[in-house]
């Protein structure tokens, strides 16, 4: 019996220990479901619950007036009728903020230009923005 056991575990041992090649053939729909799995996470990383995309705005004004925020609002759209404007009003304070950037290395660089037709400091806020990809963007690579 005891030569049994001892055979039996010698055989375990070969078996566990053995230097064995796998060969795995898989189907190349694999690698491409991969990835556009890999891009569906990108995607909803970016997301918030609601399905509005996480992005920056810069905050240029933050007043109790709110004739202020609106003369700000009027005089950004003036200057910048390409980039959205919002008036929020967060108790006691209205904030004027402008822009739907992705990046913030966009935001910074919007702040740069809107340096030159607004002394006041701006602000880059991570924002839900408002932002409609087309067919051929691909945002978030």
């Amino acid at each position: 019996m005891k030569s049994l056991m001892i055979v039996l575990l010698i055989m375990i041992a070969n078996i566990c220990f053995a230097a064995d090649t796998i060969i795995v053939h898989k189907d190349a729909r694999l690698d491409i479901l991969t990835e556009k799995q890999a891009y569906l996470n990108r995607v909803t990383s970016k997301m918030t619950s609601s399905g509005m995309i996480k992005g920056y705005r810069l905050q240029v004004l933050t007043s109790r007036s709110r004739d202020d925020a609106f003369k700000t609002k009027a005089m950004l759209l003036q200057n910048f009728p390409e980039q959205k404007t919002y008036v929020l009003y967060q108790s006691p304070y209205f904030k004027v903020r402008i822009g739907n950037f992705l990046t913030k290395s966009d935001a910074n660089d919007f702040k740069d230009l809107l340096s030159n037709f607004y002394t006041e400091p701006a602000y880059v806020i991570e924002d839900i923005i408002e932002y409609i990809p087309g067919p051929d963007d691909d945002i978030f690579n």
